[in-house]
């Protein structure tokens, strides 16, 4: 074979099959996920990695539990016991993408997967009316992601290594609109119980007619949010990424847990969808049941709303989340719960004001005041805790003390 200045030196990189290869082409190639493990073995550590899978028993349980109306605390104890084993299969994808992924799109994934949750929930309150279990259950899910979750795997992690370390300037940089958020959240309030046009309504909870000055505020600040989340995911992906990587440190002798490849990124991929997807079903079986169960034992409503909603619609992360700090990557632990809890502040929450603006419900930004220094001081303790841009088990247990006052504050409310 004659050679020329122009003939390539390695065939398979000059060979036009492999440089012009076609969209479907390339498309197969990715589904088969050439030198990663197959869909056969991927499925099946998937599926069979762990004796903790078992509890996948409890799935169509709770749909036939639902379906033939069987008694409430039976969908109840169904749903719940069905959504532990998804949460760790949740995890479980959402950590072999972050091989391929990083850490950073992997976390916002498992937010955005995780906040599908809220927001089926949201706009099924809204349509029927609910106004205060949509605002409460907004509330419930930023404060369970940013105490509970937050703390459960702070003190996990801690229990495991010494010191967890993350990027404290873009833990802030998020802290930082999370505390616009609150902010926000403060205007309306104050606006409707200082002032003469604000308390000019004409019913005991402002929430449910409020005034037109305060339903421009609200709808106003709620496209400003949307705006404004826009900005800080192109922040996160595109102009700063590197401020949510985690930064090196010698002087720490731990170090992050490889996680070994034992699915493609196809495999993981639609198994973080499917899995989300089982999720929402037995969650919204879970919510539809929780209301009629609690009524037998005379539980506030409020504290549904708050506490017992967001702890289901959060399992998923919860676990994740936990998971991530045991095996010391907490940019991943901070990702999923402060982005998670910036997701529903600044977007969940305005998206639903405008759904409610398009639907003809009055739905505000307007929390009862009591609500409104809770979500103030939950906010400002989390960022003391994480502006140093490292972790232990007292910070974990500080912020899980916090959510446990707050939690019998509204039982008792």
């Amino acid at each position: 074979m004659t050679t020329s200045e122009s003939s390539p030196l390695l065939e398979n990189g000059g060979s036009p099959s492999h440089r012009h290869l076609s969209l479907t082409r390339r498309v197969v190639n990715f589904m088969k996920g050439e030198d990663e493990p197959s869909w056969a073995e991927s499925l099946k550590f998937f599926f069979l990695g762990t004796w903790f899978n078992i509890l996948l028993v409890f799935i169509p349980l709770s749909f036939i539990s639902h379906n033939l109306d069987w008694d409430a605390g039976l969908v109840f104890l169904f749903s719940f016991m069905a959504i532990v084993p998804l949460a760790k299969l949740l995890g479980e994808a959402t950590d072999q993408l972050s091989i391929k992924l990083g850490e950073t799109m992997s976390g916002l994934l498992n937010a955005s997967f995780g906040n599908a949750v809220e927001i089926i929930v949201g706009v099924a309150a809204l349509l029927n009316g609910q106004l205060r279990i949509v605002q409460t259950s907004m509330l419930g899910s930023i404060l369970s992601n940013i105490l509970l979750v937050l703390g459960c795997s702070f003190l996990a992690g801690g229990l495991y290594h010494e010191e967890g370390i993350f990027n404290g300037t873009g833990a802030q940089a998020s802290a930082s609109l999370m505390t616009l958020s609150c902010i926000t959240l403060v205007i309306p309030a104050a606006y409707a119980s200082t002032t003469e046009a604000g308390m000019q309504n004409y019913c005991d909870d402002a929430s449910e007619c409020p005034t037109a000055g305060l339903l421009l505020i609200s709808r106003g600040t709620a496209m400003l949010l949307l705006g404004v989340y826009c900005a800080y995911i192109w922040f996160q992906l595109k102009t700063h990424p590197k401020l949510f990587i985690t930064p090196t440190d010698e002087s720490n002798n731990e170090v992050p847990e490889e996680t070994v490849p034992r699915m493609g990124t196809a495999a993981a991929g639609v198994a973080l969808l499917s899995v989300t997807v089982v999720i929402a079903f037995c969650a919204e079986y879970l919510v539809s049941s929780i209301e009629e169960t609690a009524v037998r034992y005379s539980i506030p409503k409020v504290f549904i709303g708050v506490v017992l909603l967001p702890i289901v619609g959060n399992a998923a992360e919860h676990v994740t989340s936990v998971w991530m700090a045991m095996k010391n990557k907490y940019e991943l632990t901070i990702t999923i719960c402060i982005g998670s809890s910036i997701q529903i502040a600044c977007f969940v929450v305005p998206l639903l004001v405008i759904v409610g603006w398009i639907v003809g419900q009055p739905l505000t930004l307007h929390f009862h005041n009591f609500e409104t220094i809770v979500l103030f001081v939950s906010v400002f303790l989390v960022n003391l805790l994480i502006m140093d841009g490292r972790s232990n088990y007292m910070e974990g247990l500080m912020l899980l003390t916090l959510y446990l006052v707050i939690a019998i504050a509204f039982w008792v409310t």
